[in-house]
């Protein structure tokens, strides 16, 4: 991976109305926001809004297959998660990763730290999350190799 990289990861996910019941009521978020479409009507949005935490957890997971697949070895956390515009049913989610940094790992040298910017955008191209991530990752066995590292 290289610093400035972008990644679009392909294919997108579009969110259902059950998608979101399901995620929501899994999680016990009982929030009425996303379960109660007569009082939902009466918001500012009109209507039932995605769970947040499920817009989240599909923007990472559109990107494990490109990036994490088996190389991932932890998640080590999120500095920073923005929703500037909420996802509604029916909504088409694409997602893309900037790298903004790596290093190598100073107590486990196979290993490093690489810095992820996610950002998700809706079928009409408005961003609806980014997310900054921090994971723990295999060093390529290549780099190694080039390293002199066993």
């Amino acid at each position: 991976m290289e610093e400035g990289a972008v990644y679009v990861h392909s294919p997108g996910r579009t969110v259902t109305e059950a998608d979101n019941v399901l995620f929501t009521t899994q999680t016990m978020n009982t929030q009425s926001l996303h379960l109660d479409a007569a009082w939902s009507a009466d918001t500012e949005f009109g209507e039932p809004l995605v769970n947040s935490m499920f817009t989240l957890s599909t923007l990472v997971g559109l990107s494990v297959a490109q990036l994490t697949q088996g190389t991932i070895v932890a998640n080590l956390g999120f500095s920073e998660v923005t929703f500037p515009a909420p996802m509604r049913h029916g909504d088409t989610l694409y997602a893309e990763t900037l790298i903004l940094g790596k290093r190598r790992s100073r107590s486990r040298p196979h290993q490093g730290i690489v810095e992820f910017e996610h950002t998700a955008r809706n079928q009409d191209g408005v961003v609806v999350a980014v997310a900054k991530r921090s994971t723990l990752m295999q060093v390529s066995p290549e780099a190694l190799a080039a390293e002199g590292v066993a």
